[in-house]
């Protein structure tokens, strides 16, 4: 016999929970009745938790039964569910019996913003698809995102494209990508003060950048400092810090040399924090290639898989959409399949063999 859904799972643990507590608190109330007021019986317990005195004699024996019940394993286990495992849900509605679906989008920021700029369209995707519910799932950095796609843990991504050839491997396909593939690009960042104005300046200081895995703001960079002189094994120091963010502030704050990272990110932060982004210039920039992918499990029904994607690919066409599209920023989602990253490969296998192993 299947097991029932999640949602129903949850709903029926959270009502068994729920009764346990109240049957508890009907036997405590029934035991002590006639001792003392319930209302009373509050105040002695808020008294006893803040009491500081050795004398545990002066404990009241209801004080004692309530903590005793607080103690249960399943309450406490039900406080830290209710608490420590919280993250956020972007579904408008509670629905029940439809299949449940994980959405990955890799480390592009840090997850409070990532939840911020994606969850929203997650969030018009339930609204438009009631026979399924989405959730987006974010990973604290490349890594745990890797380990999750690759083991096919998300049912649809959004991987940077390194990860999105690799996702091939792994049971995926690609059906479509970030549009404004000249914004695809590396940008590497020098304070307006440092004094740094030929790549061959670097050598000798430290480089930040998101990732050993991220393509646009690590490897593009990289390979554009190993054609303009620079061997990024030996003559500089490497750190990778987590985020963009993290990238940026790095040599705001004068940790770094330079920084790499790639247009959007940037964007965002020259948008939110002009007065900061004014110490900072783009010193220099490389070519671009395809943008981030979306791919999808190849085992999804292909209805809900259909769906999905003309959700997503068609965000630009209306202004709910539009609006959404820029809080990216991006101007569109197209259409794209696995041959679409050609480019891409012929450019990890350049890197790979000339600049640093990859694999």
């Amino acid at each position: 016999m299947a097991a029932p859904p999640q949602g129903i799972q949850l709903m029926l643990k959270s009502f068994y929970q729920y009764s346990l507590l109240a049957l508890l608190l009907s036997m405590s109330v029934a035991i002590y009745a006639g001792n003392q007021p319930v209302a009373d019986v509050a105040a002695q317990v808020q008294a006893a938790d803040t009491q500081q005195t050795d004398d545990k004699a002066t404990e009241s024996a209801f004080v004692t039964w309530w903590r005793s019940l607080l103690a249960l394993p399943i309450l406490t286990d039900w406080n830290k569910q209710n608490n420590d495992d919280y993250q956020p849900s972007f579904s408008p509605q509670n629905k029940f019996n439809v299949t449940h679906y994980i959405i990955g989008i890799h480390p592009l920021h840090n997850p409070k913003r990532l939840f911020e700029i994606y969850g929203p369209i997650i969030d018009f995707i339930n609204t438009n698809i009631p026979e399924a519910e989405f959730s987006l799932e974010a990973s604290r950095n490349y890594e745990e995102f890797d380990k999750k796609l690759y083991s096919g843990h998300f049912d649809f991504a959004m991987p940077n494209p390194y990860q999105t050839v690799n996702s091939l491997k792994y049971g995926y396909r690609v059906f479509g990508k970030m549009a404004d593939d000249e914004d695809f690009r590396g940008i590497i960042l020098v304070r307006r003060d440092s004094g740094i104005n030929s790549v061959t300046d670097l050598k000798g200081k430290a480089v930040s950048y998101p990732a050993e895995t991220a393509l646009a703001a690590t490897m593009m960079p990289q390979y554009y400092l190993h054609t303009h002189g620079i061997d990024i094994n030996r003559d500089i120091e490497n750190r990778y810090v987590g985020s963009q963010e993290s990238s940026i502030i790095n040599v705001l704050r004068g940790h770094v040399a330079a920084a790499a990272t790639w247009p959007v990110p940037w964007k965002l932060f020259s948008a939110e924090n002009p007065r900061l982004a004014e110490q900072l210039e783009v010193k220099w920039q490389t070519e671009p290639l395809q943008n981030n992918g979306w791919v999808v499990r190849k085992d999804l029904p292909g209805e809900v898989a259909d769906k999905f994607a003309d959700l997503l690919l068609n965000l630009d066409q209306h202004e709910q959409g539009r609006e959404l599209l820029a809080r990216v920023p991006v101007s569109r989602f197209e259409a794209a399949n696995d041959a679409s990253y050609g480019p891409v490969q012929a450019f990890l296998a350049t890197f790979n063999k000339t600049v640093r192993p990859i694999e």
